[in-house]
């Protein structure tokens, strides 16, 4: 985790600037954005991966800007996200700002790691022993990289205000994943992303149908309809409310598919994925698809196209 660099800080729109990092993930960059404040200083919302060196990496953004952080916002504990808060605030002594309900499963994730359940979670949904060993070898060299507050400054709810920015929580990709919202202009982290589809997946200890909370959270966008939506990932995208009928289209075709991978004999949640994504995936890469493809057989179950059985999940009437 210690190789890094600023790709580029470029101001997006008045009062609106956007840092992009390099991260060793399959997206190979976050976008961190900094808020004009209403007294002059700069908002900081979301942070980036820790660092080993955070002056180093964080410096070319710091001397940069006109005015100091006064506050660091993140949107959700992923660690691409939440994984440089602490770095930021001991940098420039800002209070640090998160969702209360993403705070808690953000403790839950890095704070009380249980390894056992991590491996009888995934081996109990069809994923081969030695998959899941070298995902928990590989969780385990990340954590290194999440700087998380154990105690923000603040924890936020939906319709708070945060120096004229108002708060939504908007779930699925994150169970209390939050947004800015103000006038026209969403800060939206990964909630809606240009291009590709936001990861829904489910995970132990996490909110029981992450799809069905993700539907909600673009139907949301949608009433919303916000002129642009500033992503943690790929460029801007300039018809939110578009882009989330997309998105609930994407989800409506990989629902079919998932039921129409229940073909005969009960399939596991990893078994589904091969047929889901069937190009050949790193072990991560295949955790996500494993915890995407249990989302969509979860909201298959919630629709009543799918039954939970020994083995995993099979049509109804199958």
């Amino acid at each position: 985790m210690s190789r890094y660099f600023l790709t580029c800080m470029i101001e997006m729109e008045k009062d609106v600037c956007r840092a992009t990092f390099s991260i060793p993930f399959g997206i190979d960059h976050v976008h961190c954005y900094l808020l004009r404040s209403s007294t002059g200083g700069w908002t900081l919302v979301d942070t980036g991966l820790g660092s080993r060196d955070p002056k180093a990496r964080w410096s070319p953004v710091l001397d940069e800007l006109d005015a100091p952080v006064e506050r660091i916002v993140v949107t959700h504990m992923h660690p691409d996200h939440v994984g440089g808060a602490r770095d930021v605030a001991e940098l420039t002594g800002a209070p640090v700002l998160q969702g209360r309900e993403d705070h808690e499963q953000c403790r839950r994730a890095w704070g009380e790691r249980n390894p056992e359940l991590f491996v009888s979670y995934w081996v109990g949904h069809g994923m081969p022993e030695e998959t899941v060993a070298g995902i928990v070898a590989e969780s385990d060299r990340l954590i290194a990289a999440v700087h998380w507050v154990e105690h923000p400054d603040v924890l936020l709810e939906a319709g708070d205000d945060v120096d004229g920015w108002r708060v939504e929580i908007l779930r699925g990709h994150a169970d209390g994943h939050i947004v800015l919202l103000r006038d026209d202009v969403m800060i939206a982290g990964d909630t809606i992303l240009d291009g590709i589809t936001p990861a829904i997946g489910l995970y132990p200890n996490s909110r029981p149908d992450p799809l069905g909370d993700y539907l909600e959270s673009l139907a949301r966008i949608e009433e919303l309809a916000p002129r642009v939506a500033y992503a943690g990932h790929r460029d801007p995208v300039h018809d939110p409310a578009g882009r989330a009928r997309q998105i609930r289209a994407h989800h409506e075709e990989r629902l079919d598919r998932a039921e129409a991978a229940l073909d005969g004999a009960p399939r596991s949640a990893y078994d589904v994925s091969l047929a889901l994504f069937q190009d050949a995936l790193s072990t991560t890469l295949r955790r996500f698809a494993t915890a995407e493809s249990l989302t969509h057989l979860e909201r298959l179950v919630g629709e009543g196209r799918a039954r939970r059985v020994d083995g995993g999940y099979a049509r109804t009437g199958s």
